[in-house]
């Protein structure tokens, strides 16, 4: 297995996850922000899909220059999810035909003619793209709890799947209605 389709099989699993967060998104709140300088809601949650376009860009290209990007203008969830989906496809399309000599080529984020950084693709893939992608997943968690929103699984059952489970289990003992 060539470290592209590594990359490729832990971008799919995480897309996963990340997908059931995002149907979790109430855009009716997207303005909700839990702190004065914490991103708010509906940013927070195009700003993850947007991440999934990096992988495309690093697979591609050998920069990403952020003085051109223009945020997705985005309102509702279906449209998130679609956008989303969007993403993931023309990434994985991406990352399917990438070789390990490009992975080691350098790569570097950008805007216009400041360099913030270059790294070797396989790093930014993976320090970049992955660990940004579960950071801010992190934080979404966060604001769907605040929200009272039952956080999804993520690499386990959260406390709202441990809710469910014991109802079913004790519902079966004592002949919860």
């Amino acid at each position: 297995m060539t470290t592209a389709q590594e990359l490729l099989q832990e971008l799919s699993l995480e897309a996963e996850v990340t997908r059931r967060y995002l149907e979790c998104i109430p855009f009716e709140r997207s303005e909700f922000q839990p702190a004065e300088k914490s991103e708010k809601l509906g940013r927070l949650a195009i700003h993850l899909a947007e991440i999934i376009a990096w992988w495309k860009n690093v697979a591609e290209q050998d920069k990403l220059d952020f003085s051109n990007f223009e945020p997705a203008e985005i309102k509702t969830t279906q449209e998130l999810l679609e956008y989303f989906d969007h993403l993931l496809t023309q990434s994985t399309s991406s990352l399917q035909i990438l070789t390990d000599e490009e992975l080691n080529k350098d790569w570097s984020m950008t805007h216009g003619e400041e360099i913030y950084f270059t790294l070797p693709k396989k790093q930014v893939l993976r320090l970049f793209c992955m660990n940004h992608l579960v950071h801010h997943r992190a934080q979404l968690g966060v604001y769907l709890r605040l929200l009272n929103i039952p956080v999804p699984a993520t690499y386990g059952p959260s406390a709202d799947d441990f809710d469910v489970i014991l109802t079913r289990r004790f519902s079966k003992i004592i002949k919860l209605p």
